[in-house]
């Protein structure tokens, strides 16, 4: 396929995702429109706030939403109705309508209510966000026709029914979400089954489609990566390992959309599980493979992430002892991964696996001793093997999968009690959802002050432009801000312009709304504006085109924008007076803690012999558990970097992105680096358990190379401690006592010396390996070898990556400080 081709693929499928979401999007709106303009009467004026409707649609179906998603939004929608109505009711019923008039009553009142609403950590975000603009509504339409209740006979039947005509609103913007997703994916979508096209819009599809796209990707990264491993040509390979390396991007995007649809949060409560729990009603019996398919997938990501790292390290082609590997064997093993590749493109419950009874014998590689030139090339063939061990246990998915199903009915019980004692736990307040329901409150408290001291009549829209602004964790404030306050402004400008356009037409007057959520569908992916700025540019023009008698459109709007942008001061005010920390100095906190993890990662690397086995035992789950705390970090260090990127300078020094960078990228390579290692070391122990390795000469040797590996930990950890201290403090150009450390692994003796002992030592066990007979097992000691040379290749490469991050941590030293830096 030529490039030309594969872009233009790319682009096709893009727009169909991108026009899927919009037609859905128009389809909620639709039946929205039609409801609070041409239902009965009756109908009518229970759904009477027909802008809310469209806010809570956009909110549930922004995201490119499965019916799963709007199923899980109408459950979200339900919860904060009922929230909103017990507590407003009962505040107006005790304070009474007429005191709302007071716009510091009315202020209080949702402060106190927002308060209470956002107080439970157990309540999902989603909730909370409906729930605050269902607040908003109620007191701010209280306090402006306070005066009509008091005056009315019939005063309780008042204050009752405004809170109710709010909830009717909030809850036709979530049915019309659900209904929008039940309609069949005939338009805009391409799915291979005629089935899945009539069927609604599942996240059950949307994560096979996902997986279907990633096979594909580890299909071509593999015959990439095989096709540079034997080139003869080095601009070929080179050509060639560039064009994977942008397809291991693509693979990581996809991974992480179905881990967003994988992941299940600890409080059911929430309600956070994956779209296809809110389909499949009857997933604890079926118990689907791809209930844990993006660990299966990861498994498969992690030997192609090797393969790449080895050719990026080589330094010309072609690669040294590759010609050693009989030709066909490189396409014996394509063949092989690729037919169990295609056994994770079907993900259904019904789907049984095809057992395959030619397995790749590896006996027939015949690998002589090590030398320091072949280390990347056995690197290399040992990802390949892990490759198709990882494929291997595919076939067992099924297996495991009605397994489970048969013992999850005795588990239910257990599981039901550890999921009441986690909403038990979760009800008990935190410190961060004391803070979140503290700003929060003080923030809608405020924008609907003001808002209704500035224009009491259209107050409303001070308080609701930040009550979907709100998040759990950390945000760009001033960019989120900037692009919904710029989004507010285009969105009402176009629905001004096509009411002067649309005048003597205002039945159809909600077609040009067509053409703005199609776009407003992209903007919300794209960069300079996300999702805030995507959903305030679709509900700026919904509020004009899709309602009537509201006045003039250009009144409105410049009402609507000035107390929009009244909320936002507001909110920007309060996320600056909460004393939250930036993003940059959190960055360089953060990368202290990855460079500790990651020595803890090192350290727990050990080879263990026959006399070790409880050592064994021990050891490998705790790594497991320190590998996964190096991960976590290695995220918050990514999301930090991204959000100090965005973040204005103002009066403060500009953030070094360039330098950032490159240690984020030096940092995961280590942590790949040590990641592989560590598997090396433990299959390697395996190995020497397995078999014979009693002589005493060969136990001498076996030690020796525990000495160099013990060697090599020290030099890395010890490097790695000084830049972690370095990391710590404040200026990267203060220097003390630790700073004449670095270096260290400049010194080339050192490291000749441990890769010399290493590879001697290596050789000698490799060839002291016997069967019991007494005869070389071939195939055993190609095993040994791979997990040899690659354990070689993990050593070199984490001694050049550690001396590159110094010269990183000294370039962003002299950036800090050009007249005094740091000498490495």
């Amino acid at each position: 396929m030529s490039p030309g081709s594969g872009t233009t693929g790319r682009t096709c499928m893009l727009w169909r995702v991108r026009l899927c979401s919009a037609f859905r999007t128009i389809l909620a709106c639709t039946v929205i429109y039609l409801t609070t303009l041409y239902a009965p009467e009756t109908l009518k004026q229970l759904v009477a706030h027909p802008a809310y409707s469209y806010l809570t649609t956009i909110l549930i179906v922004s995201a490119d939403a499965t019916l799963g998603d709007a199923l899980k939004g109408f459950w979200h929608a339900l919860y904060a109705c009922v929230q909103v109505l017990s507590l407003s009711i009962l505040s107006l019923q005790l304070i009474g309508p007429a005191l709302f008039t007071s716009h510091v009553i009315a202020a209080l009142a949702v402060a106190v209510t927002t308060f209470i609403v956002a107080l439970p950590e157990v309540t999902s975000l989603m909730c909370k966000r409906i729930a605050f603009g269902q607040i908003v509504i109620v007191y701010v339409g209280t306090a402006i026709h306070g005066n009509t209740a008091q005056a009315d006979h019939d005063q309780d039947d008042t204050v009752l029914m405004h809170p109710i005509q709010v909830a009717s609103s909030t809850m036709l913007g979530a049915l019309a979400s659900v209904l929008a997703m039940l309609f069949p994916n005939l338009v805009f979508y391409h799915e291979d089954s005629f089935l899945a096209m009539l069927s609604p819009h599942l996240g059950y599809h949307q994560v096979g489609q996902m997986c279907r796209k990633y096979t594909d990707n580890a299909r071509k990264r593999l015959s990439l990566y095989l096709e540079a491993v034997v080139s003869q040509d080095s601009l070929v390979a080179l050509d060639t390992i560039s064009e994977a390396q942008h397809l291991t991007i693509v693979g990581e995007k996809l991974l992480h959309s179905i881990k967003q649809k994988q992941v299940i949060t600890k409080c059911f409560l929430q309600c956070e599980q994956e779209a296809l729990v809110w389909e499949r009603p009857d997933i604890r019996i079926l118990k689907p493979s791809c209930t844990d398919l993006e660990k299966k997938l990861q498994d498969i990501d992690v030997p192609l992430r090797g393969m790449e790292v080895a050719l990026t390290c080589c330094p010309s082609f072609p690669v040294a002892m590759i010609d050693k590997v009989p030709k066909d064997a490189f396409t014996n093993i394509k063949s092989h991964i690729i037919h169990k590749l295609e056994q994770l493109e079907r993900i259904s419950p019904f789907y049984m696996t095809k057992k395959n009874g030619n397995s790749l014998d590896w006996s027939f590689w015949t690998l002589e001793n090590l030398c320091h030139e072949d280390f990347l090339a056995f690197f290399f063939l040992d990802c390949l093997k892990l490759l198709q061990e990882n494929t291997e246990a595919i076939e067992e998915c099924k297996k495991d999968t009605e397994i489970k199903s048969f013992s999850g009915s005795q588990n239910q019980s257990n599981s039901s009690i550890i999921r009441c004692r986690s909403t038990l736990e979760h009800m008990i307040p935190s410190k961060a959802s004391l803070l979140l329901a503290f700003k929060c409150s003080l923030s809608l408290c405020l924008a609907v002050l003001f808002g209704l001291i500035y224009n009491e009549k259209e107050a409303y829209w001070a308080g609701l432009t930040i009550a979907i602004s709100f998040v759990t964790g950390r945000q760009a404030t001033f960019t989120v801000t900037n692009a919904r306050a710029q989004s507010t402004a285009m969105g009402s400008i176009y629905g001004i312009l096509c009411c002067f356009v649309f005048q003597k037409f205002e039945d159809i007057s909600f077609l040009p709304l067509i053409p703005w959520l199609i776009f407003t569908s992209f903007l919300r992916h794209s960069r300079m504006y996300g999702q805030a700025g995507g959903i305030s540019a679709a509900v700026g023009a919904l509020l004009i085109l899709g309602r009537k008698n509201y006045g003039p459109p250009i009144d409105f709007a410049i009402a609507r924008i000035t107390e929009a942008v009244i909320g936002l001061i507001c909110f920007v005010t309060i996320e600056i007076l909460s004393c939250q920390v930036r993003a940059a100095p959190l960055v360089k906190l953060e990368l202290s803690h990855c460079l500790g993890a990651l020595q803890e990662c090192i350290k727990d690397i050990v080879l263990c012999d026959n006399n070790q086995s409880n050592l064994q035992a021990s050891i490998f789950p705790a790594l497991k558990q320190k590998q996964d705390n190096l991960k976590s970090h290695l995220n918050q260090f990514e999301k930090f970097v991204v959000e100090a990127e965005l973040e204005p300078n103002f009066w403060f020094i500009p953030f070094n992105s360039a330098c950032y960078r490159k240690l984020l990228r030096s940092v995961l390579k280590m942590t790949d680096l040590s990641l592989f290692m560590s598997n090396k070391v433990q299959s390697l122990s395996l190995a020497l358990k397995r078999f014979e390795v009693a002589a005493e000469d060969l136990q001498s040797h076996i030690k020796g190379m525990k000495n160099d590996i013990d060697l090599f930990k020290n030099i890395v950890c010890s490097s790695l401690q000084c830049l972690q201290e370095l990391s710590s403090k404040k200026s990267l150009a203060v220097r003390d006592k630790h700073d004449m450390q670095l270096g260290a692994l400049h010194e080339e003796d050192d490291e000749c010396s441990i890769l010399s002992s290493f590879l001697q030592h290596s050789n000698y066990v490799s060839d002291g390996i016997d069967t019991g007979e007494g005869k070389k097992d071939e195939k055993l000691k190609s095993q040994v070898i791979l997990c040899l040379g690659g354990l070689g290749f993990c050593i070199t490469s984490l001694l050049r990556e550690v001396q590159e991050t110094e010269k990183e941590f000294q370039e962003l030293a002299k950036w800090e400080n050009p007249s005094n830096h740091v000498v490495v």
